[in-house]
């Protein structure tokens, strides 16, 4: 038994090192595209375009930012998606969270085919519902509107804010709200008292999905918006001329862009966290 055991230690010691090594690789493959943006974001805007680009940073300047916000208007596109993504978080949060308590609490005729039919809805290719969408927004006269945009990122969010809420609501038992039922509590109140506490880590990750869903999204708010109303996404299209595309600048805006998304993921990590780990344990 003695000479096994350090040889079990031996094989479970290789073993997280194999794993170690294998989560490092990941980080690696997964962040040098985050750092070749920020090299190319303060590096001069001729080494940006080096045949021969350099993995280590040459120089550092601030001039690419400069000509960033001087090519295009930035802070308009900026706050227009920042409302469109704060807009869509707030409405798909209030209806993804009814809709989730729906169908997880309740029985009703035709349970099972809402459950399949959201399923079903995020299989579409959103490439696919391009023609349709534009020609319904036409119609309802919402094109260039950002209510407009609104709705349409909402078809393709809610979906997925539904299906997972449900997963949280389901790992709460029943038994909380009908004790806190029996207590004198209404069932809105069993709800906000016990359940919407136990849910916040669930909604707050899925809340951060759909802002960045929200925010990164590019072909509907190039399609249903013009120039003057473009998103952040859209305007970096904007270092894409006849004469060439200035890449430097383009970063800098890129990692511009990227700062409201880290501040967001920074103030709600902890929650974030625990929420994507609690709706892991089953469905």
């Amino acid at each position: 038994m003695s000479a096994l055991a350090p040889a079990g230690g031996r094989r479970r010691r290789k073993s997280k090192a194999g794993w170690n090594l294998l989560g490092l690789l990941v980080f690696l493959t997964a962040g040098f595209p985050v750092y070749w943006m920020l090299n190319t974001a303060f590096k001069p805007a001729k080494d940006a375009i080096d045949p021969d680009p350099s993995l280590l940073p040459t120089g550092i300047t601030f001039s690419n930012f400069s000509r960033a916000l001087d090519i295009a208007d930035f802070w308009g596109p900026v706050g227009r998606s920042l409302i469109v993504s704060l807009a869509v978080v707030a409405i798909g949060i209030l209806v993804g969270t009814l809709g989730a308590l729906a169908i997880s609490r309740f029985s009703f005729r035709g349970r099972k085919i809402v459950i399949v039919g959201i399923l079903a809805v995020q299989m579409v290719p959103l490439v696919a519902m391009i023609i349709p969408v534009f020609l319904l927004l036409n119609d309802l006269d919402q094109y260039d509107k950002l209510s407009g945009l609104i709705i349409t990122y909402l078809t393709f969010i809610l979906p997925f804010t539904v299906w997972t809420l449900r997963g949280f609501i389901v790992n709460i038992p029943k038994e909380l709200e009908e004790a806190a039922m029996v207590d004198g509590c209404s069932p809105t109140g069993a709800f906000m008292r016990v359940v919407f506490p136990l849910l916040a880590p669930g909604m707050v990750a899925t809340s951060v999905y759909g802002f960045i869903q929200a925010w990164n999204e590019y072909l509907y708010a190039l399609m249903l918006l013009s120039q003057k109303n473009q998103t952040a996404t859209v305007w970096l299209g904007n270092f894409t001329t006849k004469h060439g595309t200035e890449y430097a600048p383009m970063m800098a805006g890129s990692t511009m862009m990227a700062v409201p998304i880290v501040v967001l993921f920074l103030l709600v990590q902890r929650k974030m966290a625990a929420g994507l780990t609690a709706g892991a344990v089953k469905g």
